[in-house]
């Protein structure tokens, strides 16, 4: 059942990688493609937290914690940019 569902989560990375890598290539607009890369920022703390708990080591967590604080931080400077400049 755990090897099942480890295919599925891997499945389900590599077809969200796939999505939002077009979304950045295709996306018409600066807005799409910050969104693109958020998802991408996101999708690779999931696959930090897979990699944490496929090899027992949870200090990779804080790692991912840590990505995820400073890509909201880099998401909200770039939104604030667009709207009015720093």
């Amino acid at each position: 059942m755990a090897d099942t569902l480890l295919i599925m989560s891997v499945v389900l990375i590599f077809f969200g990688i796939l999505f939002s890598m077009a979304r950045l290539v295709i996306g018409r607009t600066v807005v799409d493609r910050v969104v693109a890369i958020d998802i991408l920022t996101v999708i690779t703390i999931s696959i930090i937290g897979l990699y944490a708990h496929l090899s027992g080591r949870f200090i990779y967590v804080d790692v991912a914690l840590v990505y995820g604080v400073l890509s909201f931080l880099a998401v909200l400077a770039i939104a604030r940019y667009l709207e009015r400049g720093l």
